[in-house]
């Protein structure tokens, strides 16, 4: 192409994509966000749970005893042990198959103290979990939500690409932020919230589209595997156990195996696989946390349940195994130590705010003064109110929910996700009986409002609150309480700014009408 052609074509395709995915990208970005911080809201919305600390070896020789008193004819545990973030070993038990063929009934997950093994009572919640999940599945059935998500991240892909090559000046525009002066605002906002983490939107984007890549190109795995299941095996070098001989045997200790695996890695253990544990084939699977590599695949070792002799273990992965890894590593910040996941915090909420302005800025640059806008304008307006504005609000919601609702209420769980849904859906329903500059006041001060109740009402609710925590020296809590203040105070800040915004508008009407009127006036007398 000869001249800026090259750039308008770049630009076009910039606008539409970044258009037609913004609302679900926005919605991805802010609750990809807070999942970063997944066992520490999990952690908030169980303040029945405190700290205790045990080693790896002692969570899962508790965790073994208990299970062996209620789930002792099992065909498999899996054992979560705790560690800096979390508070309970987690257990979840596969029931035998009946004789008959017949699914066997679902266990439900068990939370264990680490120390006596003992269950542990706490409120019934998704935590953090319900943001990391509708962040890539969208809450749509499988695999539907996550189609769509990576239908999203392409398009954030293309418009990344094409938004570098549009922007001539990027760098020079990010040291540019122009108050109060309307579209160029909105554009000085979006470069500087797109430019201040370049690097870091390209390795989300393109990290997540990689995660999920044997999803979306599956026919390589189903051309050279019998099950996405043997691939999986294969590529974490698990081999399969087989089946149970029918023969009993006795369990070997665990906790010294895990002692021995960790001493292999010089790493700590994650997770532990109990496959038959009542048979003469049992086995052990212990499994190596993420948290201290970059790579999320991380290794294990095999051991003889009746024996404790070595049976296998990860070999050096392959250079496409091993980048996987290092790709969804890098996505999920598990290796992360708390300042650098700050920073995944503080630059995954640049991502969300480069997604709302620009959606701010293709309404701004789309308004013609004394023209009636086009139907497709107005609900690109509509839809902007309602997630931007309306999403935070819903995702308060959940958090409040969480305090107000009965600790033992049945189904709780579900009744916190969807108060988060009731309360983002209706509130975008109702804005739409509101004028445009109306809605955008009211809604953020709904949101900012609902952010500042949280602390209140976890202060009224438990014994955890703000004060009490900072005499205690719980730093998890007060952080919490702190973001949701800050997130309330950012939120008030947008709806004044959007509060002078109108003030300003009516101005300058009445400013116009008046010249209107005078000239009017100038021409009669004439």
């Amino acid at each position: 192409m000869k001249g800026g052609g090259l750039r308008q074509s770049m630009a076009w395709i910039h606008t539409w994509l970044g258009l037609l995915a913004g609302w679900l990208l926005f919605a991805m970005f802010l609750t990809g966000t807070a999942s970063y911080f997944r066992p520490e809201i999990t952690r908030w919305m169980q303040p029945e749970l405190r700290p205790v600390a045990a080693p790896p070896a002692q969570a899962a020789a508790s965790a073994v005893r208990w299970l062996q008193a209620n789930g002792a004819h099992d065909e498999q545990w899996t054992i979560f042990l705790p560690d800096d973030r979390t508070t309970a070993t987690r257990i979840f038990q596969r029931a035998r198959p009946p004789a008959d063929g017949s699914k066997p009934p679902r266990k439900p997950e068990v939370r264990l103290d680490p120390a006596s093994g003992q269950p542990i009572a706490a409120r019934d919640t998704k935590g953090g979990e319900h943001f990391y999940r509708f962040h890539f599945q969208l809450q749509l059935p499988h695999p539907w939500g996550r189609w769509l998500a990576g239908l999203a991240a392409l398009f954030m892909l293309g418009a990344i690409v094409s938004g570098v090559i549009t922007h001539r000046r990027i760098f020079a525009d990010f040291f540019t932020l122009r108050w109060n002066k309307g579209q160029r605002s909105w554009l000085d906002a979006h470069n500087a919230s797109a430019v201040l983490a370049l690097p870091f939107h390209a390795m989300i984007t393109y990290t997540g589209l990689i995660t999920l890549i044997v999803m979306y190109m599956p026919w390589p795995i189903a051309a050279n595997y019998s099950s996405p299941s043997a691939f999986s095996d294969s590529l974490s070098g698990i081999e399969d156990a087989g089946k149970a001989t029918g023969q009993p045997g006795r369990l070997v200790a665990v906790a010294p195996l895990v002692a021995r695996a960790q001493g292999e890695w010089g790493g700590r253990a994650a997770q532990i696989v109990i496959r038959n544990p009542d048979d003469s084939a049992s086995t052990v699977t212990v499994r190596r946390t993420s948290a201290d590599t970059l790579n999320a695949r991380g290794a294990f070792v095999t051991y003889g349940g009746i024996d404790g002799r070595r049976i296998a273990g990860s070999s050096a992965a392959g250079p496409a195994a091993q980048t996987a890894g290092v790709m969804l590593g890098l996505h999920l910040g598990h290796f992360a130590g708390p300042a650098l996941r700050w920073v995944y915090f503080l630059l995954g909420l640049t991502g969300a705010a480069m997604v709302a302005t620009g959606l701010l800025l293709w309404t701004s640059k789309r308004l013609t003064i004394g023209e009636r806008p086009a139907l497709g304008y107005r609900i690109v307006e509509r839809l902007n109110i309602g997630v931007v504005a309306c999403l935070p609000a819903g995702m308060a919601a959940f958090l409040l929910a969480n305090r107000l609702l009965p600790a033992d209420l049945a189904g709780r769980a579900a009744i916190e996700v969807a108060t988060m849904f009731w309360v983002w859906f209706g509130l975008a329903a109702l804005q739409l009986a509101r004028p445009v500059r109306r809605a955008w006041i009211e809604t953020l001060t709904i949101a900012a409002l609902a952010f500042a109740a949280v602390p209140l009402v976890n202060a009224a609710t438990t014994d955890r609150g703000l004060l009490r925590s900072a005499i205690d020296g719980d730093g998890l809590f007060v952080a919490f309480d702190i973001v949701m203040l800050s997130a309330a105070a950012l939120l008030g800040f947008a709806a004044r700014k959007a509060h002078a915004h109108v003030g300003v508008a009516k101005t300058r009407a009445v400013r116009r009408r008046r010249r209107g009127q005078a000239a009017q006036e100038l021409a009669d007398a004439a």
